[in-house]
């Protein structure tokens, strides 16, 4: 797409695809949200978006997806996904960066619908994610948060090998709780990188992103 290049951006492993988010897949993003995501009873988010209810969860979310394409520039970028396997959208994957040309780090972000968990297809999620933010676009680290109690996201993070880097008091649902943090270094990556994932349209998408 010649004038917003991000809509040519995949990222495929043997198992699921990561599509840029466009409209049509945003629509069918919400609608696998809405047929559950989590436990009620627990909140992985440091948003708690899935509180809402039915149809406006859907309807924050598509005004979420539209705000933060529309919001996307050099100096700050959070490139959404919808993650795919065959034609079905299955979950969200998220990329996201401030001053990226200058700190070089990328924070990754994801969820599965309830019914597609535990196939293993998180940490599949997770290596085309750092496969973009390193190979693609050049990183030297990868970040990400979660709640200290969030077993399937700290699963995947310690399976990869990140280095643990700090915990942090965060709001959840209103109450004051701990967010752990981990880092990726290149260094790392090199060491656990897989040659069966591709990236296509990051020469545009790098463009596009001053890079």
């Amino acid at each position: 797409n010649e004038h917003w290049p991000l809509f040519d951006l995949e990222v495929r492993t043997p198992r699921l695809t990561l599509r840029y988010l466009d409209d049509t897949l945003a629509r069918d993003l919400v609608t696998v949200a809405g047929r559950g995501v989590h436990d009620p009873a627990v909140m992985p988010f440091s948003i708690p978006w899935t509180d809402l209810p039915s149809p406006q969860m859907e309807q924050e979310a598509m005004r979420f997806y539209a705000r933060t394409r529309a919001e996307v520039q050099p100096a700050s970028w959070s490139l959404q996904f919808a993650v795919t396997v065959g034609d079905q959208v299955i979950g969200a994957c998220d990329v996201t960066a401030a001053e990226f040309p200058a700190l070089q780090q990328f924070t990754t972000g994801s969820w599965l619908g309830r019914e597609f968990q535990g196939r293993g297809l998180g940490k599949e999620m997770r290596m085309a994610a750092l496969t973009l933010g390193f190979d693609g676009l050049g990183a030297t680290f990868a970040r990400t948060a979660l709640w200290h109690d969030n077993a399937a996201s700290l699963g995947v993070t310690r399976s990869l090998g990140y280095e643990p880097i700090g915990r942090s008091r965060q709001l959840r649902r209103g109450v004051p709780d701990e967010q752990m943090e981990f880092r990726m270094p290149r260094s790392h990556w090199e060491t656990i990188r897989r040659d069966d994932i591709a990236v296509a349209g990051v020469d545009a998408a790098r463009h596009f992103l001053g890079l």
